[in-house]
């Protein structure tokens, strides 16, 4: 991965950097070191989106990292004189995400409620990249990425900055904050301090020194009380028939577990089922799919030393995409187009479950023979 520095372009990959003024070309071994260098010039970025409108996209149905990153991303480009419209696909009137937003008072855009859209717009990705299943490809210039999870696509982008080995965006986001001096108010630390938690349950999931480092330095400037407000107020009464329609559907086998959450599940209550499902002490691994009205929706968790990112990738390849972290993952499979009325054909939605389930087992076996 190349990124875009002052005078420097640097291959963090190879740990070298190819230098110009300034700044002694050598060879970096020390994480922390290369963390540091593995961060977007913030001065240059701006001056080269500075005329165009700025567009923050978040992936589909925004979780609390992906908001928090977006709100962080956009207070960061304010303090600079940068203004931008955070902007998703979906719905956000659901669960962690959904309280987050009421709490905090955080301005987000669905994109179908945009006035328009000029093609030569400015576009910044944050917690996901191009080409992935779960955001909308848009008109405009996609010209930064700001990520944490694993590249399964190659993209090309002016700047970027990934870094799987980081459990939130919204650590990178306070990193930057914290490295440029800006003031975090209090509402902000609270939205970054509630997208580390979520996102890595409580720093108990794919932590990295990072999200320590940054998390104590939030903690003394949010305000607990409204985030132990939003962690109590995440769940509706409807929310219960999924889980009631997971356990009555729930089969495991070797210790991976799959089970049905019912037909549109709101996204954040597939993923809080695989994390609930999780707790059994029969399962070391959890399938939870939905059935929606364009294919079928996947949360991938794991206790034990596999990836399932990686597994997720491999097992819907050639019939949907997906991917993630080590412990969590996500996924999607649209339906056949040469399919007529898809919802309609209980055999054919049959049939993909199991082809899903059969793909998902395989891979999960690969994994444990490595």
């Amino acid at each position: 991965m190349q990124i875009l520095g002052k005078n420097s372009i640097i291959d963090v990959d190879k740990r070298k950097i190819h230098a110009g003024s300034g700044l002694q070309a050598g060879i970096i071994y020390q994480l922390e070191l290369r963390i540091r260098i593995n961060m977007i010039d913030l001065d240059i970025m701006i001056e080269a989106i500075r005329n165009n409108h700025l567009f923050i996209q978040m992936h589909n149905f925004p979780d609390p990292d992906a908001i928090a990153s977006a709100y962080g991303l956009q207070y960061l480009l304010k303090a600079k004189g940068v203004e931008s419209t955070i902007i998703y696909k979906g719905k956000v009137n659901h669960g962690s995400s959904y309280t987050m937003v009421q709490k905090l008072g955080i301005n987000i855009v669905e994109i179908k409620d945009l006035d328009g859209m000029p093609e030569n717009s400015e576009i910044i990705i944050v917690d996901a990249q191009k080409g992935n299943a779960n955001i909308l490809d848009l008109p405009g210039n996609r010209v930064m990425c700001f990520d944490h999870h694993k590249t399964y696509e190659a993209a090309e982008y002016l700047f970027s900055d990934i870094r799987p080995e980081v459990g939130a965006c919204a650590s990178m986001m306070a990193d930057y904050m914290f490295r440029y001096n800006v003031d975090i108010d209090t509402k902000m630390a609270t939205a970054l301090l509630y997208g580390i938690k979520v996102d890595t349950a409580n720093l108990t999931r794919g932590v990295s020194q990072l999200d320590l480092d940054v998390f104590y330095k939030l903690y003394y400037r949010a305000d607990l009380a409204v985030i132990k407000e939003m962690e109590s107020s995440i769940l509706k009464p409807e929310d219960l028939k999924a889980y009631s329609h997971a356990i009555n559907s729930i089969k495991t086998k070797d210790r991976t577990s799959f089970a049905n959450v019912g037909y549109n599940c709101p996204e954040a209550v597939v993923a809080a089922v695989s994390d609930f499902i999780m707790m059994l002490d029969s399962t070391d691994n959890t399938v939870v799919y939905s059935v929606k009205d364009d294919g079928i929706k996947l949360s991938v968790r794991t206790a034990i030393d596999i990836n399932v990112g990686d597994i997720t990738n491999r097992a819907l390849r050639g019939i949907g995409s997906g991917g993630g972290h080590d412990t969590m993952s996500g996924g999607f499979v649209p339906y056949d187009s040469s399919v007529e009325n898809p919802l309609q054909n209980q055999d054919y939605i049959i049939s993909l479950i199991q082809d899903i389930e059969k793909r998902f087992a395989n891979e999960i076996e690969r994994s444990y023979k490595k």
